[in-house]
């Protein structure tokens, strides 16, 4: 279903110096006659209904086919997936939003913990499910002082992100206003590792508890993987995908326990490349029409 703009969705992409170029419309013209003919083959085509490649759903992975699955992934995803039935274990899976937070907020079962100053993890009402999901790397300082995922100016162009495909960004004390989808953001860790270091496998695998608990109770209904522990993280059933470099991950629609997930950039990554920004465009209209599916 191709996506509709309305006239302050299209002047708010292009204050993000994003020209939209949907089949069809003046805009699609005016982005192509001003792109040089090197650049237009390196862009991606715009989706098409139906013209989208969509990744097969793969069957949750068992402890039958762990060990296969966790040979061709990367020594993170491999700790992911083995991971898996230890976490099941625990409580967490049960805990309602209230609960969930608070046991977020005092986790001291890894190292993370001693580099947080707050935990990030946002929530909802109970009751209430995210149509849109976003899934960044663990907290940054910005976001370690702010107590939610993506703070400071990638926060702010996420958010015009989101606002042109109709989504705000929600949580308990926000909820969306009337006739705007809610996108409820999560860091792929609810604490910001020690001087920022990367996260080591083991600290992921017992963390990625927490993320598929909000995942269950936002239910939503399209996942945005940015950044690269993210998509580790929510690519783990398609390990061919992950042994692909980030640019090559885009463009499909994945699965992760059932859910569409579309990989693109960060908006820190943005940030640093403005030039990419038409390519995280034509990432969200891919995960509009994985909505529409």
């Amino acid at each position: 279903m191709p996506l509709q703009l309305d006239t302050r969705q299209r002047a708010m992409l292009l204050e993000m110096g994003v020209h939209v170029w949907l089949p069809g419309t003046d805009f699609g013209v005016q982005a192509a006659a001003e792109e040089s003919p090197a650049s237009a083959s390196e862009r991606p085509q715009p989706p098409r209904p139906g013209a989208n490649p969509v990744a097969p759903a793969s069957p949750r992975p068992t402890a039958a086919n762990l060990a296969s699955l966790a040979a061709s992934a990367s020594p993170a995803v491999a700790a992911l997936q083995g991971a898996g039935a230890a976490n099941d274990l625990g409580q967490i899976h049960t805990l309602g939003w209230a609960a969930l937070q608070q046991t977020a907020a005092g986790c001291q079962a890894c190292g993370l913990c001693a580099g947080r100053t707050q935990s990030t993890l946002t929530t909802l009402t109970d009751g209430q499910s995210a149509k849109w999901m976003v899934v960044g790397d663990p907290p940054d300082e910005d976001e370690d002082a702010a107590g939610h995922a993506f703070a400071g100016d990638a926060g702010v162009l996420l958010d015009n992100m989101l606002k042109a495909v109709g989504a705000v960004r929600a949580s308990a004390d926000q909820p969306p206003p009337p006739g705007q989808d809610a996108a409820l953001l999560a860091n792929v860790t609810a604490c910001r590792p020690p001087n920022g270091r990367n996260p080591q496998p083991a600290e992921l695998a017992q963390c990625a508890a927490y993320l598929q608990r909000q995942i269950a109770l936002a239910q939503p209904q399209v996942i945005l993987a940015m950044g690269r522990f993210a998509t580790q993280l929510l690519l783990a059933e398609h390990p061919d995908a992950l042994a692909q470099p980030p640019g090559k991950q885009r463009g499909t629609v994945y699965r992760y326990r059932g859910i569409p997930v579309v990989v693109t950039y960060s908006p820190k990554a943005l940030l640093r490349n403005s030039p990419d920004k038409g390519k995280a465009w034509a990432d969200l209209c891919l995960a509009v029409e994985a909505i529409a599916r």
